[in-house]
């Protein structure tokens, strides 16, 4: 049973990749049974009888060029229903009683149904119908009413159903499979997109961390070396907040990188995130570095949302650390995190004069990267807040971030917004 079910299959395969020998054999298979039909007389009232009459020449001859028409019944399929069309009414006007070529028109109305529109199957279809119906019950010696007349109306109408029917369940099979395809597509390209904002979002993690705590310990690393012979105990003290920010910035890099490892490894990280919570600690840390921050106002309301807790405090990280870097001697730093209504404003202002860095559409900073506030902006707006930096009257420079307070999850980060900004810092 094997053998033969696996012979059917590649016979199938064969035939369907080989489509004009499969029209060949079946044109065949038609020419044999009208042959054998045409042998057969309707008879009177008790069914037909066979070999009480002969098919004509001309009978013969008919059915094989409708036959061998059928070859062609896919490449020109309204030109063979004409054909098939035309030789069945002829043989009806000139032959009685008629030769089944009938059955190569029905072949020809199937392939035509199954390969067009609804609306040109009805019309064709009604119209070889109607005429084939209407040669049989003139031009036939029989009654108008016989079973060989309404056969004919029969037989047409079932093979353009037939054939509408085949073509309906081929055009729903073709959908549920592009459909099938495009949901397969969309998982691609979803799952490449959640790839691209997960990197996104490590890179900008990293960026803060390293921003930070490396130039903290630049800064107290020259402090250390300047005073280093004269007042060894402040130099001790500033190696001390080295060792700190070099601990910090390990830390935290442990927890970004940590992200990357697969669910099943060991060590994965399990601290929380850092957030509003640890801000003195922040604060403290560049207190230490030389930077006098101010906290003019701190909301102390129920604890944010993880996401948002967490863009506010990279925003005041990577603020204060672009006051460090780039105000100059003797900047002051100013700190305030207000909730008004659904939203928290987070405010950083400095009174530094800085370099040309700091002021909007310079390409180029002093470290070279310029993705501080670009970072920020994409934190913000990723969360639905909104971010504006720039230069305060008067000298100096403000960060202000608006933040939901509840943030919006789940949503792709528009990269538009946060590549507008002409401010590199």
């Amino acid at each position: 049973m094997t053998t033969l079910l696996s012979g059917f299959a590649r016979a199938r395969r064969w035939l369907r990749d080989h489509p004009l020998a499969f029209d060949a054999a079946l044109a065949f298979c038609v020419l044999i049974a009208m042959i054998c039909g045409s042998f057969a007389d309707p008879g009177k009232g008790h069914g037909p009888t066979f070999g009480t009459r002969t098919p004509e020449a001309f009978s013969v001859l008919l059915m094989v060029l409708a036959a061998s028409a059928l070859v062609l019944r896919r490449r020109h399929s309204m030109a063979v229903l004409a054909v098939t069309g035309g030789l069945t009414a002829t043989e009806y006007i000139f032959m009685d009683p008629p030769a089944p070529v009938v059955m190569s028109t029905v072949i020809a109305l199937y392939t035509v149904a199954s390969r067009t529109d609804r609306p040109t199957t009805w019309r064709v279809g009604l119209l070889t119908m109607g005429i084939l119906t209407v040669a049989a019950m003139v031009f036939g010696s029989t009654p108008w009413y016989s079973q060989e007349n309404l056969g004919v109306f029969a037989w047409t109408g079932m093979a353009s159903a037939a054939g509408d029917a085949v073509r309906s369940r081929r055009a729903f099979v073709d959908a549920i499979r592009e459909r099938a395809e495009r949901a397969e597509r969309t998982r691609e390209e979803e799952a490449r997109r959640r790839v691209a904002e997960e990197r996104l979002r490590i890179a900008r993690d990293l960026h803060d961390v390293v921003a930070h705590h490396i130039a903290l310990v630049n800064v107290q690393a020259g402090v250390a070396a300047h005073v280093m012979d004269k007042r060894p105990d402040q130099a001790k003290e500033a190696l001390a907040h080295v060792r700190d920010a070099s601990r910090s910035a390990l830390n935290e890099l442990r927890v970004t990188v940590g992200l990357l490892r697969q669910s099943g490894d060991p060590e994965a990280p399990t601290e929380p995130a850092p957030g509003l919570a640890v801000l003195d600690e922040l604060v403290d840390t560049f207190r230490n570095a030389g930077l006098p921050v101010e906290v003019a106002g701190a909301d102390r309301g129920p604890r944010l949302p993880a996401a948002v807790d967490l863009a506010a405090y990279r925003v005041i990280q990577e603020a204060l650390t672009n006051v460090r870097k780039h105000a100059g001697a003797g900047a002051k730093a100013e700190v305030s995190v207000v909730r008004v209504g659904v939203t928290a404003e987070i405010t950083v202002l400095d009174n530094g004069r800085g370099s040309a860095a700091r002021r909007p559409g310079s390409e180029s900073t002093p470290d070279g990267g310029g993705h501080g506030l670009l970072g920020m902006r994409e934190r913000v707006t990723a969360l639905g807040g909104a971010l504006t930096a720039g230069p305060r009257y008067g000298g100096g420079f403000r960060v202000h971030a608006i933040l939901p307070v509840e943030a919006r999850t789940g949503e792709p980060e528009p990269p538009g917004p946060a590549a507008m900004t002409g401010e590199r810092r």
